[in-house]
């Protein structure tokens, strides 16, 4: 690895910290160098623009997160559907992981907006979470990455409330069975 290469990496750990404390709002290009602990113009010496230093730190969070996940649970552990959910969500709520939540809530509601490259960052981590999610769900082949979708809805869904201070909703949505509702028709 070149010095360049070695320099741009520490400038993404230190960046995805920056991110993690202070969230997407210092997520602008003088705050990001100055915790890369450069200038602004010697950031983009590294980085072809601004786009590229939000997404490199932002994926550099999610492999963060993923890697956590992975120590908590490795791949080939299977969970069923409401398990894996409440295993899930009692990690996010933990001081380990609140800031990632935090971010994600932030980067998902940039990317409702239209927000570039926040969409697109958003659309890869979730993608990537789709599949996490699909590798730990211990289901039928056939329908898990339909169960993996259900899974990250509600379990975005739980977020979206604790996040809106209804903690307590999700927690009873946690308790609650959907009702029988038969087939979806398309």
């Amino acid at each position: 690895m070149s010095i360049r290469d070695t320099r741009r990496e520490a400038a993404i750990e230190r960046m995805a910290d920056h991110v993690l404390r202070e969230g997407l709002a210092g997520a602008t290009l003088r705050p990001m160098a100055a915790a890369a602990g450069t200038s602004d113009r010697m950031l983009l010496y590294y980085f072809a623009d601004k786009d590229e230093v939000l997404a490199e730190t932002l994926t550099r969070i999610a492999h963060r997160l993923t890697a956590m996940l992975d120590a908590a649970m490795p791949p080939g552990t299977r969970l069923p559907y409401y398990d894996l959910l409440v295993t899930l969500w009692a990690a996010t709520g933990t001081d380990m992981l609140r800031p990632y939540m935090s971010i994600w809530i932030e980067l998902a509601g940039a990317a409702a907006r239209g927000m570039q490259p926040h969409a697109a960052i958003a659309h890869a981590i979730m993608s990537g979470f789709a599949a996490w999610a699909a590798d730990h769900l211990d289901a039928p082949e056939a329908g898990r990455d339909a169960q993996a979708a259900l899974l990250i809805g509600t379990l975005d869904g739980l977020l979206l409330l604790a996040a809106a201070g209804r903690r307590d909703l999700a927690e009873l949505a946690l308790t609650a069975r959907p009702p029988e509702t038969g087939t979806p028709q398309r």
